[in-house]
Formats: C-alpha cells, sequence, structure tokens
C-alpha cells in the first residue's frame, strides 16, 4: 500500500532539483513548505497553488529553521516529510587556495543545514500522534566520490551519509524513516558547467552527459510513497554515460 499524502517541508525550493520535487510533490496531493532564501523564487515554484505555503529560510540560521518548522505545525498541525536539499557547490580549488570563510559557509548550508532542519523535524514526528514521518537527504554523487577541486562540497556531502545512517537508525523505535537521494548530473542550473565542459581528474576538460530532473523527482516520488515500514537507505540516480562508474 502506497502511503498518502500529508504534510512536508522542502529546503533548496526555490530552483533546481527542489523546485521540481516540491511541484512533484504539490501535484500528487502533498502539502508543501517551500523553504529558501529567496521569497519570490519560491513564490515562482508555488505557482499559486492552493497545498503550498512559502517560508523564506536560511537553512544555516537556527532561528530561521526553527521559525519554518513552527509554520508548519501552526499552519497543519503535523509533518510527515522532510526533503533536505538546500545545499551550494562552495568555493573550487586545491585545499590551499579555499579560504577558511568558504568552507565555513559551504559547511553551514549543506550539512549544519541539513542537520538542523533534521533536529526539528525529528522532533516533530517524534511527538506527533500518529507518530513517525520520514527524512530524504539529497546526498549528490559527490556523497560517493569527489571531483577535482571540490573540497568543500565533497566533504559536506560525504558527512550527508553520516547523517542518513544515523537518523534511519536513531528514528526507528519513533517511526522515522530516513533515506538519501545520490544524483549525478541532472540538468539544472548548478550542472551547467558540465555542459560546458568540466575537468576532469586526468587534468582534461570534458563535457558531461546530463538528465531531466523530472526523473529525480519520480525516484522521490517512489521513496516517500513507501509505507513507514519500508525504506529505501540509498538510491543513486545519475546520466547513463557519466563519467561516474568507471575509472578517473
Amino acid at each position: 500500500m502506497r502511503t498518502a499524502p500529508g504534510t512536508a517541508v522542502v529546503t533548496g525550493a526555490g530552483s533546481g532539483l527542489g523546485r521540481v520535487i516540491s511541484r512533484a510533490l504539490l501535484d500528487d496531493g502533498w502539502r508543501v513548505a517551500l523553504a529558501g532564501r529567496r521569497e519570490e523564487a519560491l513564490r515562482e515554484t508555488a505557482d499559486g497553488r492552493e497545498h503550498a505555503i512559502v517560508v523564506p529560510t536560511d537553512v544555516a540560521d537556527p532561528d530561521d529553521v526553527a521559525a519554518l518548522f513552527r509554520a508548519v505545525t501552526d499552519t497543519w498541525g503535523r509533518l510527515d516529510l522532510l526533503v533536505n536539499n538546500a545545499g551550494t557547490t562552495g568555493p573550487v580549488g586545491t585545499p590551499d587556495q579555499v579560504d577558511v570563510d568558504g568552507w565555513n559557509a559551504t559547511v553551514g548550508v549543506n550539512l549544519t543545514g541539513s542537520f538542523l532542519c533534521a533536529r526539528e523535524a525529528f522532533a516533530i514526528m517524534r511527538a506527533q500522534d500518529p507518530q513517525g514521518g520520514r527524512i530524504l537527504n539529497n546526498g549528490s554523487i559527490a556523497a560517493h566520490v569527489g571531483r577535482p577541486g571540490g573540497i568543500a562540497y565533497t566533504a559536506t556531502k560525504h558527512a550527508i551519509t553520516g547523517i542518513t545512517r544515523t537518523i534511519a537508525l536513531d528514528g526507528r523505535p519513533f517511526g522515522i524513516a530516513c533515506g538519501q537521494f545520490d544524483v549525478g548530473n541532472a540538468a539544472t542550473d548548478m550542472t551547467a558547467r558540465m555542459r560546458e565542459g568540466i575537468v576532469q581528474p586526468n587534468g582534461e576538460r570534458m563535457v558531461e552527459p546530463t538528465f531531466d530532473p523530472e526523473h529525480v523527482a519520480d525516484a522521490v516520488r517512489y521513496m516517500v510513497g513507501l509505507p513507514l515500514d519500508a525504506n529505501v537507505p540509498f538510491l543513486t540516480i545519475m546520466a547513463t554515460t557519466m563519467p561516474y562508474l568507471g575509472r578517473g
């Protein structure tokens, strides 16, 4: 039996995968809180849909995050799904070229932001009746392998895997499932440089294939449609011919 749509929070909902995932959930009947830094972009994602609320949020700010989840419970009384999607690529360069402020900003959004949102969601899901819910983290292919010059992004995405595994364990007594979707080269603004050519491990520049981000939304739909006694811990979806599975 598929899980009926409930209430959800999607971070990074103003663009890219966050927008595509949010609209897919809304189309399926979910009530969705759209979180992101830019209110205008969030309203474009909502596109007048009745069951969307726009909550401008900096996920690296604990007060902003607390206010986001208060808005959800004040509006709908419960939370069934968190999609931790907000992220930034951060500074690019060899470790000695990455400034500390750039590192900290990347950690703040990608890692601390995911933790802060998961922390608030876990508390709500644990206390509500009926108890439970699902947390999905966007890990990225960078949760498995990095790219040259991507130490900040890669480190934070590797750490997301640790968050996913721990929440999946800690959530068991409370009916809270946690999974991770790892995306390789979905065609969004973040991957535009791949279509123009990106540096490979051997130093050469290569145009990499991309794929329609709607397929990521379909993957998320499958994961969130499962009953809470079933879970997909890790799902990887990628452009078929991207240079990931071979040796770099």
